[in-house]
């Protein structure tokens, strides 16, 4: 049985912890999650191993994940982690958001069970926060304008991501199929701390929208382009993260002929639609993909050549950051305890 965080402690041998939502965001805020991928995924990448994660679908519109991994290292990361997610995205109907996820961290020398935590909060954090790293490499240093396409429970956490990657944005637009959703999170994030020098608004439409923005931010699970190439203005980076399957699609072919292509890791050339479809119409082909984000981080690729060109960053998930996250999370929790 776990106990509550109040009891914990980094000890062998005593019960795990369970660490819910509101800890994950005291214990993990943007600026800490960023640098921590920024200095430990690529090193990490090496000796975590993450097979393919198993996809079953539970429903006609439902599905269940199960992403593990586990590090090779027993003593600069000496865990193994395990996400079950849970996807139904007719939620939306009910109120309700449309993924749900658990984690689960073991020690990898002993096996002991150290933690379960909320993985839909650490999983909305990684996300947004891995964007906002591959902005960092991929943005316009003096990015103004940010769109947001999509205002479900993914998008607080883009914008917020975004806005610590590149603090000069000062206009956040949001786009919606459903307006009153964008009203009501323009409400909210506008209330936040510090948030008080950038001015939020509802966009209608979304066309002179994407055509402002530096950069567009897109978490939906549209099936259909919301997002055009021919809107996009020279410079615009273009941050792809709602499709996860080939059926998905967030913007149209022209977007990802226009701009240098990079990706979170391989897995998206199969499974993002944006990608499966460009190269099943021969629009690109897989070894025009620029790089991925280790790459990125590494130096050994090129992020931003130059102001006017335009970037894309494709993502759909790893569980290599899921580990490093909840590392982060546990580590934090329990030196914080034990001083």
């Amino acid at each position: 049985m776990a106990t509550m965080i109040g009891n914990i402690s980094p000890s062998a041998g005593r019960s795990p912890i369970f660490i819910d939502a509101p800890t994950i965001r005291s214990v993990l805020p943007y600026r800490s999650l960023i640098n921590h991928l920024q200095t430990s995924l690529a090193a990490a990448s090496s000796v975590i191993q993450s097979p393919i994660r198993h996809s079953h679908q539970t429903s006609s519109s439902s599905t269940l994940l199960l992403m593990p991994s586990w590090s090779l290292s027993s003593t600069t990361l000496p865990y193994i982690g395990v996400k079950l997610v849970t996807t139904h995205p007719n939620n939306s109907a009910l109120n309700l958001p449309g993924v749900h996820a658990s984690y689960v961290l073991f020690n990898s020398v002993t096996g002991e069970t150290l933690a379960s935590m909320d993985g839909t909060e650490l999983t909305l954090r990684r996300t947004a926060c891995v964007s906002a790293v591959a902005s960092h490499y991929l943005s316009n240093k003096n990015s103004r304008v940010l769109l947001s396409v999509g205002a479900g429970s993914l998008a607080p956490h883009l914008i917020k991501a975004h806005l610590t990657t590149r603090p000069g944005i000062n206009h956040v637009m949001i786009w919606n199929r459903t307006s009153q959703k964008s009203k009501k999170l323009v409400e909210e994030i506008g209330k936040e701390s510090g948030m008080e020098g950038v001015r939020f608004e509802v966009c209608e439409d979304i066309a002179p929208a994407a055509a402002m923005a530096d950069i567009v931010s897109c978490a939906t699970n549209s099936e259909t382009p919301l997002v055009l190439g021919k809107w996009l203005k020279a410079g615009a980076h273009l941050d792809l993260v709602g499709s996860y399957k080939p059926s998905m699609m967030e913007c149209d072919d022209e977007a990802v002929k226009r701009g240098r292509v990079f990706v979170d890791n391989e897995a998206a050339l199969v499974e993002a639609g944006e990608l499966v479809g460009a190269f099943e119409r021969g629009v690109m082909k897989e070894d025009e993909v620029a790089g991925d984000l280790v790459g990125l981080i590494k130096g050994e690729k090129i992020g931003r050549k130059e102001e006017i060109e335009n970037t894309v960053f494709v993502s759909v998930g790893s569980a290599v950051v899921d580990l490093l996250s909840a590392q982060l999370v546990y580590e934090t929790i329990t030196t914080k305890r034990s001083n």
